[in-house]
């Protein structure tokens, strides 16, 4: 069975999601050209790179990309730098993976200190239950955004899981519901 741990129920979600080998939104490592000569070479050296600049509207002929790659200091039009450009950046781009069906549908089992209003307890130690989710009752659209966007961080996801799928599954709480652990295990 997957596992999360972290310092924040945000971080152990994170965690848990990672075992289920799925990848945000994020930025290919090799792909660190600066200038718009050294993004052309980049780009022209892969099937994906001059497929975005096909997508960003680079019209030039061949000739004319030759000159360009075999000349850093070819006199070339602002517009057709900022089209190298965005067409570097978007083949930097790694896209999101969905967040699985099977995650979004998982019996959530929470340890680690819970507060709602001035209920504090460590649930899951002692012989206490842990905090069950059913994270088929919640909303998962905002969460989801956040990943494909590459903002999902440990913050933004512990708030989102809060409000849209620990109240959707058993409601606000006294007053609301707190995290305020330093250790935290989702199974």
């Amino acid at each position: 069975m997957p596992q999360g741990q972290g310092g924040t129920l945000g971080a152990a979600l994170n965690n848990l999601l990672a075992a289920y080998n799925v990848q945000s939104r994020g930025r290919l490592k090799s792909y660190r050209a600066k200038g718009w000569h050294a993004q052309l070479v980049h780009l022209t050296e892969t099937h994906r790179g001059y497929t975005e600049l096909s997508r960003a509207g680079l019209g030039v002929t061949q000739q004319t990309l030759l000159k360009w790659l075999a000349d850093d200091e070819y006199p070339v039009r602002r517009s057709y730098r900022e089209i190298i450009h965005q067409a570097y950046e978007a083949a930097a781009t790694i896209a999101a993976n969905p967040i699985p069906r099977a995650f979004k549908d998982h019996q959530f089992e929470i340890r680690g200190v819970v507060k709602t209003g001035d209920d504090e307890r460590d649930r899951g130690a002692r012989g206490t239950a842990p905090l069950r989710i059913d994270g088929r009752n919640g909303h998962w659209a905002s969460i989801e955004s956040l990943w494909r966007e590459g903002g999902l961080d440990d913050d933004a996801f512990q708030d989102d899981f809060i409000d849209f799928v620990i109240c959707d599954d058993i409601g606000e709480g006294t007053d609301g519901w707190d995290f305020p652990g330093s250790a935290y295990v989702i199974t």
